[in-house]
């Protein structure tokens, strides 16, 4: 592949990966329709997790903590910045649509970002003790991977709570 060619990619990688990262969102969330408040509260692995924890830590602990508040260094992020695991629980329709709020405001920030730039806000020690990220495309790899994992687990979750599968390939 000639420099010029590759240059010439260069501009839609970032549109690709947050098209992939929209479609890890949409399962996310397709996978977690129809259930009722009793269903998202079912716990489904041996550490305890729900699908209403497992969304709750996708908003906290991805969306607002990795693009709003590290990226982008939102005062209003960084104020809500929590443990999703353990925030307060909301009910369904409300969580959902947070969720949704979110990930709005998560794209807006990567159309404006400058990836190769460092995070705009680095959290102290006791909140994130983890390696540090260095660039916004350290920051969005992070995101798209925790999302593709996680919408994995909900799939697991949601086939062990009503049998539904969300892609059977036969």
């Amino acid at each position: 592949m000639s420099a010029e060619s590759a240059g010439s990619m260069e501009p839609r990688l970032p549109t690709l990966l947050v098209q992939r990262l929209d479609a890890g969102r949409d399962h996310v969330l397709q996978t977690i329709e129809g259930l009722d408040e009793p269903e998202l509260d079912t716990v489904v692995a041996p550490s305890g997790w729900t699908a209403r924890s497992m969304i709750s830590h996708l908003l906290y602990d991805v969306e607002i903590f990795w693009l709003q508040a590290v990226l982008a260094a939102d005062e209003d992020a960084i104020a809500r910045v929590r443990d999703g695991w353990t925030a307060p629980s909301v009910p369904g329709p409300e969580l959902r649509a947070s969720y949704r709020d979110a990930v709005a405001r998560g794209n807006h920030v990567l159309a404006e970002a400058d990836l190769d730039a460092p995070p705009a806000w680095w959290p102290p020690p006791e909140v994130f003790g983890g390696p540090r990220l260095s660039t916004g495309w350290e920051i969005l790899l992070r995101v798209l991977e925790e999302t593709s994992v996680h919408a994995g687990h909900l799939d697991m979750a949601r086939e062990r709570l009503d049998g539904r599968q969300h892609l059977v390939v036969t």
